[in-house]
C-alpha cells in the first residue's frame, strides 16, 4: 500500500496545469486554465483548471478532480499505476507501506528489450513479401500497420539473436521473448508468425501477440505472464484507441488482434481485444473510467456465447448507474474482421448502434433456461438470478432488475429480497452534475462555510466542537474535521478532494469545489470564513433566544438572565457582521 503522506506530498509538488498540458492543451483564461473537455463533446471551454487550487472542474459534464484523478480518467490508469507515473515524471520513489502483497519493480531496460524487439519484427516485415501479402489479402495499409506496429518473425529458432547485443541475458527469458529449455538450450517463442505489439496505456510495449500465416496450432500465440505483462489487466490496442473512445464514449471489445486492426482499417477506430483471457472485472472498470458505453462483440457461435456470459458475470459488480453494457452477437460465420470487410463500416456500426443492453441479455439468458408457466420454473429462475443480482452495487440497476425477476417469478420485491436475505437497494446518493447556470436562491452559511474549507481545509481546525446542525454540507464538515485529527500536517485543497473521492461526502465537496472555482486569487478566505462563523453563532444564539421566549412569563429568574447576556452577544455580532 501507498503511505497517505506519500500522496499527499505528491500532490504538494505536482503542477495540476504541467500535468494535464501532456494531454490536452490549456489556454490561460484570468487566474485559471480552460479547455474544451476532454471528456465530453463540446464547442465552448467549460473545462477549468485551477493552478492555485491545483484541481479541475468542468462545468459541463461535472468532471472533477486532482491531478491523480485526471490521469485516472484520461489514460484509464488505476489509482496505483497513476500515482507511479505521476511519481516518475518528478524524480520521486513510490514508498510502500508493509503489506502481504509483494511488490514487483520493473528494470526500465526491459521496455527497451521490449522496444528492441519491436524494431527487429517491423524490419523483417518490410523485407518478407510473404508476410507483406498475407496482411495486404486481409485489407490491411501500410498506414494501419504502422500505426500498430505490426511486425513479422521470421521461420528460424534463434531470430532475435540479430535483434540483441547478449542472446543469453536472462532479460529475454523474464519478458517472455525466448524459452530455455532443458540444457539451458534457448529459442524464440515466436517464429513465422505476424507480430502485434502489445502497448500498455503509458506507451510501453509490454508483450506480444503472434498469429500463424498460414494453419498452425495455436492460430494466436501469446507472451505469458511476465512482470511487464498481466492479460487481465491489459487490452491490445487501448493505447491507439483512447482517443477515439472518448470522442465516441464508446469502446467495442472484441476478440481478437486482427478483429481491432480490421476495424480500424475500416474507420471503426474504438475497439480493443481482451489477451487469450476471458474479460474481467480490471478490463470492465478500466473501460468505464474512459467512457459511457462498453459493447462486447463475440461471434455467435458456442465459444462466443460463452465468452459473452462469462464477460457479463465479471461485469456486473462494476456497473455504474447511468453507463451502458451492451452485447452484439454476429451471424456465426462472421466475425468483425470478416463483417466489416464485407458489409462496410455503416452496417457494423448499425449492428452495435442496435446491441442488446445487459439488462436483456442478462433476462433474455435466465428466463430461457426455465418454464416461467410452472411453479418449479419460477423457483429455479429466483435459484438462478440470485448470485448475478446480489453482485450489482450499482443501486438503480440493482432495484430495476429485482423488480423484473420479482414480476417475472410471480413474487414482490420485498419477498424477492427476503427470499434471498438481502437488504432492499438503498436510494441512490446524489452526484453532482454541473448544468447551464440558473438563478437559484442564495447559499446557506454552511454552504459558505464549506467553500471556505475547500479553499484552506485547515480552517476547520478552528471550528467550534458542536453548533454544526444537520444536513449533507454539516455531514461532510464533521468527516473533514474528522480527517484533519488524524493528520497533524497541513492539507491543502487538492489533497482534501483526492481524500474524499468516491466517498459519500464527495458530492458535497465537489459541489463546492465547482463554487470556488470562480472565486478571484485575492479574495479573503480567512476574512469569509470568519465572518460564516460569526453568522452561524447568530443563528444559534436566535434559535436558542427562540426557544426560551416560546415560555413567556414562565421563564425563570435564571432564563431571564440567559435570554438577556445572548441578547447583548447578538447585538455585539450583528455590530461586527455589519
Amino acid at each position: 500500500m501507498i503511505p497517505k503522506s506519500f500522496i499527499q506530498d505528491l500532490l504538494n509538488r505536482l503542477d495540476i496545469v504541467d500535468v494535464i498540458e501532456r494531454y490536452v492543451p490549456l489556454k490561460k483564461a484570468g487566474t485559471n486554465f480552460v479547455a474544451c473537455c476532454p471528456f465530453h463533446t463540446e464547442k465552448s471551454p467549460s473545462f477549468t483548471v485551477s493552478q492555485s487550487k491545483q484541481f479541475y472542474h468542468c462545468f459541463g459534464c461535472g468532471a472533477h478532480g486532482t491531478a491523480i484523478g485526471f490521469v485516472m480518467e484520461h489514460t484509464g490508469m488505476g489509482f496505483v499505476e497513476a500515482i507511479e507515473d505521476l511519481a516518475k515524471g518528478i524524480g520521486l520513489a513510490v514508498p510502500q507501506e508493509a503489506s502481504n502483497i509483494t511488490q514487483v519493480k520493473v528494470a526500465p531496460d526491459l521496455y527497451d528489450l521490449m522496444q528492441s524487439a519491436t524494431r527487429y519484427y517491423r524490419d523483417q516485415l518490410k523485407v518478407t513479401p510473404r508476410a507483406i501479402e498475407y496482411l495486404k489479402k486481409r485489407g490491411l495499409s501500410g498506414e494501419v500497420a504502422a500505426r500498430f506496429g505490426i511486425g513479422y518473425s521470421p521461420d528460424d529458432w534463434q531470430n532475435l539473436r540479430a535483434a540483441v547485443s547478449n542472446y543469453q541475458d536472462a532479460s529475454l527469458v523474464e519478458t517472455g521473448l525466448v524459452i530455455e529449455g532443458e540444457g539451458g538450450k534457448r529459442y524464440d517463442r515466436f517464429r513465422d508468425r505476424i507480430m502485434f505489439p502489445i502497448v500498455n496505456v503509458k506507451g510501453q510495449i509490454i508483450g506480444f501477440g503472434g498469429r500463424v500465416l498460414d494453419k498452425g496450432e495455436p492460430k494466436y500465440l501469446n507472451s505469458p505472464e511476465t512482470t511487464l505483462f498481466e492479460k487481465g489487466h491489459e487490452l491490445y490496442g487501448l493505447y491507439q484507441a483512447q482517443k477515439a473512445i472518448r470522442a465516441q464514449q464508446r469502446v467495442i471489445v472484441v476478440e481478437g488482434y486482427m478483429d481491432v486492426v480490421a476495424l480500424a482499417q475500416n474507420g471503426v477506430e474504438y475497439a480493443v481485444a481482451t489477451l487469450g483471457t476471458a474479460t474481467t472485472p480490471f478490463h470492465v472498470q478500466k473501460l468505464l473510467r474512459l467512457c459511457e458505453q462498453v459493447v462486447f462483440c463475440f461471434d455467435g457461435d458456442k465459444p462466443g456465447q460463452k465468452a459473452a456470459w462469462r464477460a457479463l458475470e465479471n461485469a456486473l459488480p462494476q456497473l455504474q448507474d447511468g453507463k451502458r453494457l451492451c452485447f452484439l452477437f454476429l451471424p456465426e460465420e462472421h466475425d468483425p474482421d470478416t463483417y466489416i470487410r464485407e458489409y462496410g463500416r455503416d452496417a457494423f456500426e448499425h449492428e452495435v448502434e442496435n446491441s442488446l443492453p445487459l439488462s436483456g441479455y442478462l433476462l433474455r439468458e435466465l428466463t430461457v433456461q426455465v418454464d416461467l408457466k410452472t411453479q418449479e420454473g419460477r423457483s429455479a429462475l429466483l435459484k438462478n438470478a440470485q448470485p448475478l443480482l446480489t453482485a450489482i452495487t450499482a443501486p438503480t440497476t440493482a432495484l430495476l432488475l429485482r423488480k423484473e425477476i420479482a414480476a417475472l417469478a410471480g413474487v414482490t420485491q420485498a419477498e424477492l429480497e427476503a427470499l434471498w436475505s438481502i437488504k432492499p437497494v438503498a436510494a441512490p446518493q446524489r452526484t453532482f452534475t454541473a448544468v447551464p447556470r440558473v438563478k437559484r436562491g442564495a447559499p446557506s452559511s454552511m454552504r459558505l462555510l464549506l467553500r471556505c474549507l475547500v479553499m484552506q481545509p485547515d480552517l476547520a481546525r478552528e471550528l467550534p466542537a458542536e453548533g454544526l446542525g444537520e444536513g449533507t454540507e454539516s455531514a461532510a464538515i464533521v468527516a473533514l474535521v474528522d480527517w484533519l485529527r488524524e493528520s497533524a500536517n497541513e492539507t491543502t485543497s487538492a489533497a482534501l478532494i483526492q481524500h474524499f473521492q468516491g466517498t459519500i461526502h464527495a458530492p458535497i465537496f465537489v459541489a463546492a469545489q465547482g463554487d470556488v472555482m470562480q472565486w478571484a486569487e485575492n479574495f479573503d478566505v480567512r476574512a469569509e470564513f470568519v465572518g460564516m462563523l460569526k453568522k452561524l453563532r447568530l443563528d444559534a444564539i436566535e434559535a436558542e433566544m427562540s426557544a426560551l421566549l416560546v415560555k413567556g412569563l414562565n421563564m425563570s429568574i435564571e432564563e431571564r438572565e440567559l435570554h438577556a447576556r445572548l441578547q447583548a452577544e447578538k447585538n455585539q455580532l450583528k455590530a461586527a457582521i455589519n
